[in-house]
């Protein structure tokens, strides 16, 4: 036989097993996940806005998946949703059939390390993605108008007046950026943390027990729209957590309007780029190589699926959704920070208490 035709049957033969492998490998996957249930972990309690996407990445995932498994959720509420994180890093089965969503801060949390109850590497999760990255979002500020804040420079300067917010826990973005918008920008804030939910720091702030909270606007919109009413008992203080000021709230301010020194504008922009992983979706680390890679593109389709963005208008939530390499590559960038502010970041949250 020629040698030119002898190579060119080796590459047909070599093209051959690599698809006859890959169809095999999808079969497996199919045959893995046809009449079996995937759970999904919810690091917050019902009705919150992590809740609220966990739901509805849960009404879509499983027809993207070969075998189309039925997909439950499973609320995990704790600790600013550490609980979940923990249990998926180190007790969940690492078969491709628990996957979870937790605050997006828990990456930041894990990087820095100096808190004995994180007990995971962010890097070694299996990440499926973001169903948002918050390019339209923003993080927002509330205070009841019965609150002795009612602008956000009520709570700056020698005759500063204190806020008193609710929080979950450490972790989570009512907690860490409080704590760090008042070590960072002098704001007289007090959180009080240990809430289990979002619903239940909503109840708070109505019932009066504490005087505001913060959350991003696209959860206030389909959790608590009142509150975004002319006529609602809260107004929007401060705006934080993307670059400028969201297009519905121009005249509120964002924390870069109060950074005055360059060293905070700096801090503020690493702060910025863990909220960018708004709603992070992750499998546990040692999920087999062929079910991960199955679950990490039907995230992907599923989150970009025509049917998933008409939901998730109708429920008023904002959808930018990011694949499982760019959260990984997000959290990347978040561990390669200058060192000065990692530093600073890692006191503020082991000093940071209410």
């Amino acid at each position: 036989m020629p040698l030119r035709l002898l190579a060119a049957a080796v590459l047909w033969l070599a093209a051959a097993t690599a698809a006859f492998a890959q169809n095999a490998g999808a079969q497996d996957v199919a045959d893995f996940y046809k009449g079996r249930q995937i759970t999904l972990i919810v690091g917050y309690g019902p009705g919150g806005g992590y809740d609220v996407y966990g739901r509805l990445v849960a009404r879509h995932l499983g027809r993207f998946i070969p075998g189309e498994p039925v997909v439950v959720v499973q609320n995990m509420p704790g600790a600013g949703s550490l609980v979940a994180v923990n249990h998926l890093y180190n007790s969940a089965v690492k078969d491709g059939t628990v996957i979870a969503t937790f605050a997006r801060e828990m990456p930041m949390l894990g990087i820095l390390g100096g808190n004995a109850n994180a007990k995971f590497d962010p890097r070694r999760f299996t990440w499926l993605g973001s169903a948002s990255s918050s390019e339209e979002d923003a993080i927002l500020m509330f205070a009841r108008k019965d609150a002795p804040v009612q602008r956000i420079e009520d709570a700056v300067g020698d005759n500063a007046r204190e806020l008193v917010l609710g929080a979950t826990g450490q972790g989570a973005a009512g907690n860490d950026w409080a704590i760090l918008l008042r070590e960072l920008l002098g704001l007289k804030l007090r959180i009080v943390a240990g809430y289990p939910d979002s619903n239940g720091i909503f109840l708070a702030v109505e019932r009066g027990e504490v005087q505001g909270r913060s959350l991003d606007y696209s959860a206030v919109r389909s959790s608590r729209p009142q509150w975004l009413a002319p006529d609602s008992e809260v107004r929007v203080v401060l705006q934080f957590g993307r670059p400028g000021r969201h297009k519905d709230l121009p005249a509120v301010p964002t924390a870069r309007d109060l950074a005055r020194k360059e060293f905070a504008r700096r801090l503020i922009d690493v702060a910025d780029l863990s909220n960018t992983l708004a709603r992070p979706f992750a499998a546990p680390p040692g999920v087999p190589a062929e079910r991960a890679k199955a679950i990490q593109a039907a995230f992907v389709a599923a989150t970009r699926d025509a049917h998933f963005a008409a939901e998730a208008e109708k429920m008023r939530i904002e959808i930018s959704p990011i694949s499982g390499d760019e959260v990984l590559a997000r959290i990347e960038r978040l561990a390669a920070s200058p060192v000065d502010l990692l530093d600073y970041l890692r006191k503020l949250r082991i000093a940071g208490k209410g």
